[in-house]
């Protein structure tokens, strides 16, 4: 299965590689940004499972990036754990009417921040606000958004399919299959983030399906940047055989040999507002 992802913003250089080193030993993919801006844009591009977001930075208030991360439409469903000396109640009743998911001060036993962390992400997939795998919003949310969208213009639906899923998880088994779903939520978030607006959304309504809206006037660059992405390393998940020669042999030397090509995004434009 994927790894969960887990971005720290906190400027304290002890302290976050006293994270970084921890949870990456847990099993995390851990990515870090000493200020605010720098950890907002990384929660676009990378889109964390949870955020550990310190209270003091030195370019702007922990606060404020909630707030940021709480009315921007990818972002807005990542939970938040905020880290500060601060043991003020009317700071902690700040954060969480922000949308933070909890607090914790500052110093802290590390044992029960991993279970805090993990019991976040867990809660999150539970109340049907992520998908396991993937950690992409799924059908409330989806709906949700959707409902909000409608009416208004200036948006498309992009409905995307991973091809060759089940042939695929035949081969190479259910936790390949797994990382591959993990893999195309990363190459969506990554080109939203980088090539979308603050209010683009993207989710997965069914195993192996992807929808995306985008205010993006033009999205042909966007679908080019999803389709090359993907193509580029999606060869990572097989073999090296079957990555040069470009597809899979099923049943070889037997009567009922076939090639069945690899795994590949089909991307429809259902809808232009």
């Amino acid at each position: 299965m994927a790894r969960k992802r887990l971005l720290i913003i906190e400027d304290d250089v002890d302290v976050s590689e006293m994270l970084t080193t921890f949870f990456q030993s847990q099993g995390y993919e851990v990515f870090h940004a000493e200020e605010g801006a720098d950890g907002i844009a990384l929660s676009r591009s990378k889109f964390p499972d949870l955020v550990l977001l310190d209270v003091m930075l030195p370019d702007m208030d922990g606060f404020d990036v909630c707030k940021a991360l709480r009315t921007t439409t990818l972002t807005k469903y990542i939970p938040i754990t905020f880290l500060t000396q601060r043991d003020g109640r009317a700071d902690k009743v700040a954060g969480l009417e922000l949308g933070a998911d909890d607090y914790v001060t500052k110093p802290f036993d590390i044992e029960e921040l991993r279970l805090r962390v993990q019991r976040s992400i867990e809660r999150a997939c539970r109340d049907h606000l992520q998908e396991t795998r993937t950690g992409l919003p799924s059908g409330p949310m989806i709906d949700a958004e959707l409902n909000f969208l409608v009416g208004q213009t200036g948006w498309h639906y992009l409905d995307i399919t991973l091809k060759g899923l089940s042939t695929f998880r035949e081969v190479y088994g259910f936790l390949s299959a797994d990382e591959s779903l993990g893999l195309v939520a990363q190459v969506l978030t990554e080109a939203l983030g980088e090539g979308g607006t603050p209010q683009d959304f993207v989710g997965t309504p069914d195993e192996g399906r992807f929808v995306i809206f985008t205010h993006l006037e033009d999205i042909g660059a966007l679908v080019e940047s999803i389709r090359s992405r993907f193509n580029e390393r999606v060869k990572t998940l097989y073999n090296f055989t079957d990555a040069e020669r470009g597809c899979m042999v099923i049943k070889p030397d037997t009567p009922e040999e076939k090639q069945e090509p690899l795994m590949s995004l089909e991307i429809t434009v259902l809808e232009t507002h």
